[in-house]
């Protein structure tokens, strides 16, 4: 292990940014100098490979010089049992930034896994109550969370080696929120390797069937794109695009799971035409549209497959066209394209945009919260509301961290909603009153019942009616806590 496998991950570092990690690796690894991991592997292994995730995230000096710090004042004590290491030590050493994110990584660790909770009630209190302790560390400073994602990686990449009884507790936390989050955050390549690592230790069975249905899929695949590969690069050379990559990506094995899950694929790989898919990287947007329009000119495209994620991004800041089409042989396959700013966001999200501030400049801290996670924020101001634990924990699941839906007003506006959201969910969303005084609904000019689940792209207008109240059975088929709570509020008694 060697500081130049963190720092030579990192652009253009400067003179002060090199020494900060150099002397954080030799302080980590001073300190932790005689522990062992449950594997039997140095401990310090641990903090090196989070601040190398760090680093290849392309976070400031400060949060990887944390990362490499993050364990030592937790772990780190002498024989009298006292920390050797405290906040004190690190603020003296490295500065209030970096003691401030050590501290509060510090403080996350109440999320490491007790014994199972024979009541369940205080399982989910534990739960919640650690969950408010990560928001509002979240908006203090975004980059503890990414430090405790990049942690949790590593633990998940070595979780054998944890005792079985704890092992499906872990990855069930890490599918139920840290994938959510890293998600939410726009981190998809984070995401997918969480979910994946997890994936085995929570449903083993379901696991070894997806093994089963994908063997041989991949390479038959990838046979079939090197010849539409070849078709699109002779077509994009001769349009005059320039600087334009063509590679693919293998959908990650949790998510092909979820997919398969659904009623429309019933677990049939045959079905899915995204197993890999071609991915286009340019220059521009304009030339992303004119690369799908080349795509177009070779391949017909399958209806109502073609998504424009970059005129209306997804709530997490994920921007691609997305087009099938019908390839040779009746091969039916998923091309993406983006630009490479679009592709560097995809993959790391928030992270993306941490290195420089609006004007270009670098950030001095990481103090400042992007507006596209004005969700941290608003978390924090509805866990103040929650009366119950129970009830903060299953809205989150169902408002912030399930798969969304994106529909469109009449006038155009995007209304983002949870997968499974219906039409009085959709109401809520434009306004309360909407929601109150709603009689039905009109979906792609269609009328429809407000129990009507919405799907992506919708155009959906709410028809009102005035001085009407909600029903109090609305409740059995509303989704988002807003509306829950209006229905509850104004519904006639």
């Amino acid at each position: 292990m060697n500081v130049n496998e963190i720092t030579d991950l990192l652009k253009n570092p400067s003179k002060e940014d090199i020494e900060l990690i150099t002397h954080a690796f030799e302080f980590s690894k001073t300190a932790h100098e005689d522990q062992k991991r449950k594997s039997g592997e140095p401990y310090f292994i641990h903090p090196f490979e989070t601040a190398k995730t760090l680093a290849h995230l392309q976070l400031d000096a400060k949060a990887i010089a944390a990362g490499l710090l993050h364990d030592t004042c937790e772990d780190c004590n002498g024989s009298d049992g006292k920390a050797i290491v405290d906040e004190a030590v690190i603020k003296k050493e490295f500065g209030e930034d970096v003691a401030f994110l050590v501290n509060s990584v510090t403080k996350l660790g109440t999320l490491k896994y007790r014994k199972e909770k024979e009541d369940k009630h205080e399982d989910e209190k534990w739960k919640a109550e650690n969950l408010r302790k990560m928001f509002l560390a979240m908006a203090q400073d975004v980059r503890v969370i990414l430090i405790k994602l990049a942690d949790r990686l590593h633990n998940m990449e070595t979780l054998e080696h944890v005792p079985k009884e704890k092992q499906e507790r872990i990855a069930r936390e890490t599918l139920e929120i840290y994938a959510p989050i890293a998600n939410r955050l726009g981190m998809g390549s984070l995401k997918g390797r969480l979910e994946d690592l997890a994936f085995p230790y929570v449903y083993p069975e379901d696991y070894k069937k997806v093994l089963e249905i994908t063997k041989g899929k991949y390479e038959e695949k990838k046979k079939q794109l090197l010849k539409i590969k070849y078709k699109i690069e002779e077509e994009i050379k001769e349009s005059g695009i320039k600087n334009y990559k063509i590679d693919w990506r293998v959908k990650h094995i949790y998510s092909l799971y979820k997919k398969l899950k659904k009623p429309e694929f019933n677990m049939d790989i045959s079905k899915v035409y995204d197993l890999i898919a071609l991915r286009i990287v340019v220059d521009t947007i304009e030339d992303c549209y004119k690369a799908l329009g080349l795509v177009h000119k070779l391949y017909r495209p399958f209806p109502g497959r073609i998504k424009d994620y970059i005129a209306v991004p997804k709530i997490n800041g994920y921007q691609s066209l997305h087009t099938t089409i019908f390839a040779d042989g009746g091969n039916i396959t998923e091309v993406q394209i983006r630009t490479q700013k679009m592709h560097e966001e995809s993959e790391h999200g928030i992270a993306a945009h941490w290195a420089y501030d609006e004007s270009g400049k670098p950030k001095k801290t990481g103090a400042v919260i992007n507006p596209r996670l004005a969700w941290i924020n608003q978390l924090v101001k509805w866990q103040k509301d929650a009366i119950h634990s129970k009830e903060f924990f299953e809205d989150l699941k169902i408002d912030f961290f399930k798969d969304r839906v994106f529909c469109f007003t009449p006038k155009g506006d995007v209304i983002d909603l949870p997968e499974g959201a219906t039409a009085i969910d959709f109401a809520y969303a434009v306004h309360s009153e909407v929601g109150n005084q709603a009689i039905g609904a009109v979906v792609n000019e269609k009328f429809v019942s407000l129990d009507t689940p919405m799907k992506n792209a919708n155009i959906v207008e709410i028809r009102t009616q005035k001085g009407k109240k909600p029903s109090s059975s609305w409740l059995e088929f509303t989704k988002t806590t807003f509306a829950r709570r209006q229905i509850k509020l104004n519904s006639k008694r």
